[in-house]
């Protein structure tokens, strides 16, 4: 692969890895980050991507591992309930937002690489490094919370 190949395939990835790091990190400056420390390793490993078809799969495994090593230096630097609130974008639903953000990290990173980024469940499994079953058993259960989650919040509205 060529320099402005991988250049141009990495430009083209950019909204995807934004939102990829939206789900793991509350901060937009740990976002950045990650997102960032993800390139420059894309880039200078590039040469040992052994297909090219799996660069997307590649590069998203290397931000979720960012997001992570962030997120163990953060616990080291905060206590957990100092940690700034996760502001929702202007276009977005709220409510499934704020329900989608209160599932354990586990079950909410298939559902949004599914749902919201189009991967197949094989190529979940390939970037969180699981197998397929496990993969459709969170986004299972992640979407039951959800519904558990919106159903409460309809209740506590018709209550009003």
């Amino acid at each position: 692969m060529t320099c402005d190949e991988f250049s141009r395939r990495i430009v083209a990835m950019m909204q995807t890895l934004y939102r990829v790091s939206y789900t793991q990190l509350s901060q937009s400056c740990d976002r950045d980050e990650a997102v960032q420390e993800c390139l420059y390793k894309a880039w200078e490993k590039r040469h040992q991507l052994r297909d090219e078809r799996y660069m997307q799969t590649w590069v998203i495994r290397i931000l979720i591992n960012e997001c992570h090593n962030i997120q163990k230096k953060r616990s080291r630097e905060l206590p957990v309930d100092e940690m700034p609130e996760r502001i929702a974008p202007p276009d977005v639903d709220y409510e499934l937002h704020d329900a989608l953000f209160s599932l354990n990290e586990k079950l909410r990173l298939p559902i949004v690489l599914h749902y919201v980024e189009g991967f197949s469940i094989k190529e979940i499994a390939q970037i969180l490094r699981l197998p397929q079953g496990t993969v459709k058993s969170r986004m299972l259960r992640g979407r039951q919370e959800l519904k558990k989650i919106l159903s409460r919040e309809d209740q506590l509205i018709c209550e009003i």
